[in-house]
């Protein structure tokens, strides 16, 4: 986390360039919450995150500890209050970096979350957990596909958890055509996958790693939300 909002230390732009294109989401959609249009909402955030990126920004501000998560969305709301009222519309496409923000998408993500009625704050917390979610289960579906395991994946992704929605260890043996077993163990080394590639992605946003299992827990309080 602290090579991450440093772009001075090594690779620390790079990791901090991963994490903007990565959380990018969750800004739009606190931004549009506070009453931005799409288009606006879609400039506020392709300038902010040019905004951390330029060399020195960082740096003048207080050394950053704790939770990337709440560290982007104070600085954020700071950068919108500062914005507010001034005489500077931001023009289509000049920004000073581009992100790669598709607009269709975040429209339709926040459109389905309008369904929830949340203040800013929550529905930056629900969509960060959500987007942190999407990427921890599109990175175990990568490492099956990788070792040419992708049909196994989609059979056992349904076993993620043990809601409702999980299949019996006799439908997955039937699915994948091997013993239930066999299939209990396969379902097993997927949950035992995906909790460590979930810390694995918690840990690149806390600066202290004592802190991921607070932070594990806060997320998915927000998703009970």
């Amino acid at each position: 986390m602290v090579a991450a909002v440093d772009p001075e230390a090594p690779r620390g732009r790079e990791v901090l360039e991963a994490l903007c294109e990565a959380y990018w989401y969750p800004l739009y959609a606190y931004a549009r919450r506070r009453g931005h249009s799409p288009e606006q909402a879609q400039d506020l955030t392709q300038d902010f995150f040019a905004y951390l990126l330029e060399k020195g920004v960082l740096a003048r501000a207080d050394p950053v500890r704790g939770r990337f998560r709440s560290f982007l969305l104070a600085v954020y709301t700071h950068y919108l209050a500062n914005r507010h009222g001034q005489q500077c519309t931001l023009k289509r496409g000049g920004g000073r970096a581009a992100l790669p923000i598709d607009a269709a998408s975040a429209e339709g993500c926040y459109d389905r979350g309008l369904v929830l009625e949340l203040d800013p704050e929550r529905i930056f917390d629900r969509s960060w957990a959500l987007t942190l979610l999407a990427r921890v289960l599109d990175g175990l579906r990568g490492q099956y596909e990788d070792a040419g395991r992708g049909a196994d994946f989609e059979v056992l992704s349904r076993n993620l958890t043990e809601g409702p929605q999980a299949d019996s260890y006799a439908a997955v043996a039937a699915r994948l055509g091997t013993t239930e077993g066999a299939a209990r163990v396969a379902v097993h080394r997927l949950r035992r996958r995906y909790a460590h590639l979930l810390r694995c992605e918690i840990a690149a946003t806390v600066d202290d790693p004592g802190d991921v299992d607070d932070e594990i827990r806060a997320l998915f309080a927000a998703l009970r939300t």
